[in-house]
Parts: C-alpha cells; structure tokens; sequence
C-alpha cells in the first residue's frame, strides 16, 4: 500500500458537501444500481458497498486492468466504502438490519423477490427503519410477466426503440459500444432517490423506488409515444442524419479528420451555407424550414461535405467558429483528455491511489457554488472496510471474528 495515501476516513473536505449526513448502502452490480450510489457519493453521502465474499463485484474484473487492478472499478467505487457480507447467511442478513437500521437509502438490483427469499425484503428493512428509501434497480421492474427475467442494460437499448432508429438506413439495428441504458438509468435512480427523500421530508417515511432500466431510455428518445399514437409515424433509421434539420452529419477534413455539424437553428443553417459559398440555397423555398432542409439532406450534405473535405481540420474549426456556426471536432479519449475546455471544467482530475499510484477519471457531474462535490478516493479493495464499519455497529472483534468463521463476511 501506498503510505501517502490517507484512509478514507481521514481525507480532509475540501468543502460543504450537499449530501453530508446521507448514508447509503450500496448493494447492487453492474451499472446503473452502483453507478447511482456513486453520483450520491460524489456530493458527500456516505456510501457503504456491501459484495459477496467470496464473489467481488464483477466490475473489478470488466475491461481492462493494470496490474492485477481493475480500472473501472476505480471509477464505479470512488466515494465508497468496501465491506463483504453474504445476505444469504443468517449472520450477514442480521448485519445487513443493524446497517439498515442507520441507513437513509438502500440501492439493489437482484432479481424480483431475491431478498425477499433471504427474509431482507421491504417489509423486514422498513420494520428496522420506517424512514428508509429502498431503490430496486432491474432491467424490467418489479411488476409484470418479465420482471423475473434477467436483464441488462443492452436488452432495454433494444427493446427501448434506441436501436432500432440507430445506424445507416440501409443497415442492422445498432447497439452502442457502452452502457447507455445503465447510465441514464443511473442517473434516473440517483434523482429518484433524491425525489423520495424530499418526500421522507414531508410525511416522515421512505419508501420503495422501483426502477426499470427499460424505462429511463425510453423517455429519453423522445417523442415517439405520441408520435405514433397521433400519427402511426414511426422513427426510421437515418444513420447521422436528422429528419428534423439538415445539414447535420459528420465530415472527413483535407487531414483525414472528421468533424461534426448540426444546424438546428435556422440562422445557423444560413451561415453555414454562406460560409461553403452556396448562399444560393438559402433562397429556395424548401430552405426555410427545418423538415424541409433534411429533404433535401443530399444536396446539401454534399455542399458542406465538399467545403469541409478542401480544408484541414483546425482550419475548418476556426472557419466556423468565426461564423458563428455550429461545429465539433470528432473526438477520442486522447483528443477529450488534451481539450482545453474540459480543462477549464476540470471534466478530468487526477487522484492519488492506494493501489496504482495516482488515476485520471472524470470530474463530479457538476458544479455547485456553496456545496461542491468532490471525489476522495478511487474504488478501495475488496472488502478493505469491512472491520471499521462493522466496529462502527457496534460488534466486537471476537463478534466480528465469528461472523467470518460462519463465511457471513
């Protein structure tokens, strides 16, 4: 171990934190369960990871690792404090009611009636403490004919309509290469709970949050619901094209750079069509209109495509940013990370690690002038809590020692 890398509970603030106060137990696996309790954590809540003893959870070991580490769980436990219980044993549910008992949230995503079977259900953590949120995180919900089902992030982009208007007109359904469902679905849990603990405020109580992942992803496509409903439209696959404006597509620069262009405004499509030298188009009726712009994607497409592809890129950059129209480089990681305006944002920080020295990941989500959140440590080793938190219940070691001798811990 790193010696200069304090224990968690000796990092110093670096400011108010918002959730200050706000303890909870995170007790789900991939994504969105965990990656909620993070973004709690982010802005100060005291955040319990709770993994199978003997099972870590299974984002230490996703995608790539340095040695013998896995990074991506250095981000989805950043902010957490790591004990092993098995809610299976009769030792580790008593645990998990003595941690409940001092709990505000409880985030988990097993499948429907899961700790139910382990006598751990609402009804047994609400009769410890009436004030707690519970927030169930599945692929379909807690109610009807698939809640049972496994699920995943990739089956609500599918199921979502996500894939199906995503890709080349003339090619397959198009998964994205990340989790995108499980993102939006983290973010949704995290406001969730933050909507049911206001309402704790009010009445006096929690109450249970029930989350399905093939929800969030559904609302955040957009208008198609009502689309079909009132005009049985239903969303084609346009690949980088837009039905509803045009030009919007990604370009190839005299560098063999690529950059992204989106005129959503009518006066940003004008001063594109100035800037490629075709003013001409911004005369014809179908101009007008945004609809009308993407009818005629091709012609247009190809006016900008033509420009774009005579210039290198940073020339290009610069050609529009005087004009005041909107354009974007393609970016990978190595671009993102040497970008100045993430800079200014500090989008990107770096953090000392117990483990590896110091890790670059991504900021807090954003920026609060009188609370700030802050990150204080990168995810902890398996279990690397567990005594401390367990001496914070209350057991003693020998209590301690004969919960691990049961495999409870």
């Amino acid at each position: 171990m790193n010696e200069s890398v304090p224990a968690p509970d000796s990092v110093p603030e670096s400011g108010p934190a918002a959730l200050a106060g706000l303890r909870v137990i995170d007790l789900a696996t991939l994504f969105a369960g965990p990656l909620a309790a993070t973004m709690l954590g982010d802005f100060g809540a005291d955040v319990i990871k709770v993994e199978h003893p003997r099972r870590p959870d299974p984002s230490r070991g996703h995608g790539p690792g340095k040695d013998g580490v896995g990074l991506w769980w250095k981000l989805l436990g950043r902010n957490k404090r790591t004990v092993t219980l098995d809610l299976s044993t009769p030792g580790g549910r008593d645990v998990l009611l003595m941690m409940a008992a001092e709990a505000d949230v409880i985030i988990e995503n097993f499948r429907p009636g899961t700790l139910e079977k382990w006598h751990l259900g609402w009804a047994e953590l609400a009769a410890v403490n009436p004030r707690l949120v519970l927030a169930r995180v599945t692929g379909f919900g807690q109610l009807g004919p698939y809640a049972r089902r496994p699920g995943f992030g990739t089956l609500a982009e599918a199921m979502s309509g996500f894939a199906a208007i995503t890709g080349e007109p003339d090619g397959p359904p198009t998964l994205p290469p990340f989790g995108l469902a499980d993102s939006i679905a983290a973010l949704t849990t995290a406001y969730a709970v933050m909507a049911a603990l206001a309402g704790r405020d009010r009445t006096g109580y929690g109450q249970v949050v029930d989350m399905a992942i093939i929800e969030p992803i559904l609302t955040v496509l957009g208008p198609q619901p009502i689309w079909y409903d009132q005009l049985g439209y239903v969303q084609p696959r346009t690949g980088n094209r837009s039905a509803n404006n045009a030009p919007r597509n990604t370009y190839r620069t005299a560098d063999d750079r690529w950059v992204a262009v989106s005129t959503s405004a009518q006066s940003v499509a004008e001063r594109v069509m100035r800037l490629v030298g075709r003013p001409e188009l911004i005369e014809r009726a179908w101009f007008a209109t945004g609809a009308g712009r993407a009818g005629h994607a091709d012609e247009l497409d190809e006016a900008v495509g033509s420009w774009i592809g005579r210039h290198d890129r940073d020339a290009v950059l610069a050609a529009f940013e005087a004009a005041e129209a909107a354009i974007a480089p393609v970016y990978d990681i190595r671009d993102v990370m040497a970008d100045e305006q993430y800079r200014a944002l500090g989008s990107i920080t770096e953090l000392k690690d117990e483990e590896l020295g110091t890790v670059k990941m991504q900021n807090v989500l954003f920026r609060l002038s009188e609370t700030p959140g802050a990150i204080k440590w990168a995810g902890r080793p398996h279990g690397a809590d567990t005594d401390a938190v367990l001496a914070g219940l209350g057991l003693s070691a020998g209590e301690i020692a004969a919960l691990r001798a049961e495999g409870a811990l």
